[in-house]
């Protein structure tokens, strides 16, 4: 059985999907080589699972998808519409709830205190190597460029979304020290109860 949504619960995925919308205000470069920009909106996704956990921060970007889905200009450059998911950046787009999602799920897993060392790992997987992944697969579909020219564009990437991944995890520290419990992992685990 799933736990309702608080309105705290869904003020901090509001309050998220406003954060990623507001990255999209840093300007996007394109690097020589692949047909999807360099955005600071994937720190975004790091910091909404780091500090929000699996599910708001899933909850979080797929809000965000919605409003850019209906054509707000959330995204760097101004873009927004049903026509940016038919574009290069498809993959990087519809991963951005899952690798949220993975990224939470693996903060969770590292106990009822946020470590920074265990939060860099989670935004390395969640938020490099599973949107990479993703990525490379939606470029590849709609370019027909082959695997291989895409992975080497990808390089232009890596440098600044592993500074992202080491910011995300420090600015997710503070907030978990300054506000503990966030995540809501620290339930003890349930006892049987005798019949």
């Amino acid at each position: 059985m799933t736990r309702r949504w608080s309105s705290r619960d869904l003020a901090l995925v509001a309050t998220f999907a406003g954060v990623v919308a507001a990255l999209g205000l840093v300007p996007a470069v394109l690097p020589p080589g692949i047909p999807v920009p360099i955005t600071a909106q994937t720190l975004g996704v790091m910091l909404a699972g780091s500090v929000l956990g699996a599910r708001r921060g899933a909850g979080a970007l797929l809000l965000f998808l919605v409003l850019v889905a209906v054509g707000l200009p959330l995204l760097a450059g101004g873009r927004g519409g049903l026509g940016v998911f038919a574009g290069p950046s498809i993959g990087y787009l519809v991963g951005f709830p899952l690798c949220a999602g993975v990224v939470g799920w693996l903060v969770e897993r590292g106990g009822t205190t946020y470590r920074l060392a265990w939060g860099v790992v989670a935004n390395v997987v969640g938020g490099i190597v599973v949107i990479y992944a993703l990525g490379i697969a939606g470029t590849v579909l709609v370019t027909h460029l082959g695997v291989w020219p895409v992975v080497a564009g990808t390089g232009w990437f890596v440098l600044g979304d592993a500074v992202k991944a080491v910011a995300a995890a420090f600015v997710a520290r503070g907030v978990h020290a300054a506000y503990p419990g966030l995540l809501g992992v620290a339930r003890p685990a349930r006892e049987r109860t005798p019949v």
